[in-house]
């Protein structure tokens, strides 16, 4: 590959797609979380309590691809807000397990509303967007896989 090869316009690049769809999901998210007062990382937090409850910081950080010290802070709001549990684990004191408490688990219910609203601003049929996040989701573990 030749490095005097000028780079693609942004609107080409596939990277700015991605980046910027991401943005208008997050717009179209934004009316609804602030009814259920959440902000998009709680959020994205809180699914993934709802798939596996009582998880560790670290298996949290590592889900979401954040580190422990960006996450703790988001924690700290949703615990504040009554929606998680923070405890140490009683086997490894060095471990923070979070769960839901009975409000954040009822949460789950309402945010379904968000799936639902992302089809209707996109216009697209489910099974397109489910094809997308297939092929989206087919980049990213390609790019997180280690060098052959």
């Amino acid at each position: 590959m030749s490095g005097n090869m000028p780079p693609l316009p942004l609107e080409d690049q596939l990277c700015y797609a991605i980046y910027s769809a991401g943005m208008a999901i997050q717009r179209t998210y934004k009316p609804l979380l602030d009814r259920l007062g959440l902000t998009y990382p709680q959020y994205l937090v809180l699914n993934v309590l709802w798939e596996r409850d009582g998880q560790t910081v670290g298996a949290l950080a590592d889900r979401l691809a954040l580190e422990s010290s960006t996450l703790t802070p988001l924690l700290k709001r949703l615990e504040a807000g009554g929606l998680v549990s923070r405890t140490r684990n009683p086997d490894n004191e060095r471990q923070v397990i979070v769960a839901l408490t009975p409000q954040g688990r009822a949460l789950q219910d309402q945010a379904g509303c968000l799936a639902e609203a992302l089809i209707a601003a996109s216009g697209d049929a489910p099974e397109q967007l489910g094809a997308l996040n297939a092929q989206v989701k087919a980049l990213r573990d390609a790019l997180y896989a280690p060098p052959a």
